[in-house]
């Protein structure tokens, strides 16, 4: 039972990585390599201002600015350099391992004996993997009420339309530079903000902590669309959440079950959203050779 709601508690808070990466995957429609990248950015400044005295929340907070910030210059490599963005991204995140190390002025750097936004629910004895639910899910529930309600306002729906269709946003006058910018601003910060509090919850930070996280995002992402299909806007957000809550417990499921090694994880992730993204071919190629009504469609 420890297991489950440990795979639970660590789907929720891998989900706000998620919802981050939706932003600029989905909505922006762009490959953006900086989340390898603002996400251990995230956890070292977190981490480095705990250290410093800072208000754990407040420390929190702050990562989302930083991660903004590598959202920006990314988002200036794009629009102003015109740098493809899978390339500006891959530059971004490689400049940002030497911010990171900067940063935290050695490889990585531990929370032991600081306090951190969990050991605020240490007193009240909950069960084992609770607190994490409480906190993790907490911030998912604003999180995704922020950006329901920003979506629907004017800028929001001038990000949405950039990301569907440029040539038509232009046209309509949306300066559509900009709202890459601030996409992927708003995209990398909450990457970051995934990466200061699982800082946290981990115990530190790791300048290689990014590695491979893209790849968890992703599957969270395309799990909740191939199980749960064309939904609300809303309701895409919670099955991106629930996304990772399946790809958690298929995971410990896999690992219990001795399936596969752990050291072939990052492996086995990618086949499992590969598996995924080919799903919809299989159903169109499916739906061709199946004779309905005595003819072959």
């Amino acid at each position: 039972m420890e297991l489950f709601v440990s795979a639970i508690a660590q789907g929720i808070l891998w989900s706000i990585l998620s919802l981050g990466l939706f932003i600029s995957f989905r909505i922006l429609n762009v490959a953006d390599m900086t989340t390898e990248g603002s996400y251990p950015l995230g956890a070292a400044t977190c981490v480095m201002l705990i250290h410093q005295g800072v208000h754990p929340l407040l420390a929190t907070l702050l990562a989302m600015i930083a991660g903004a910030l590598a959202g920006l210059v990314t988002g200036v490599m794009i629009t102003v350099c015109r740098i493809p963005s899978l390339l500006a991204g891959i530059l971004t995140m490689t400049g940002l391992l030497s911010i990171n190390l900067k940063v935290m002025q050695r490889p990585n750097l531990s929370l032991l004996n600081e306090s951190t936004i969990f050991k605020a629910f240490s007193g009240f004895n909950l069960p084992l993997y609770y607190d994490l639910i409480l906190i993790g899910g907490g911030f998912v529930i604003l999180l995704i009420d922020l950006m329901y309600g920003f979506f629907l306002t004017e800028i929001g729906q001038a990000i949405i339309a950039t990301g569907d269709n440029p040539t038509m946003a232009t046209s309509l006058g949306i300066s559509t530079n900009r709202m890459i910018i601030l996409g992927l601003m708003l995209s990398n910060s909450i990457i970051a903000l995934a990466g200061g509090i699982l800082s946290q919850h981990n115990g530190f930070a790791d300048i290689n902590s990014g590695v491979g996280t893209i790849v968890i995002a992703l599957a969270a992402i395309i799990i909740g669309e191939v199980f749960f299909g064309q939904v609300t806007f809303i309701l895409r957000l919670i099955c991106i959440v629930l996304g990772s809550i399946i790809y958690r417990l298929f995971v410990m499921g896999v690992l219990q079950l001795k399936i596969i090694d752990a050291n072939d994880f990052k492996l086995f992730t990618a086949l499992l959203i590969a598996l995924c993204l080919t799903l919809p071919q299989f159903r169109r190629l499916f739906q061709r050779v199946l004779p309905i009504g005595g003819r072959t469609i």
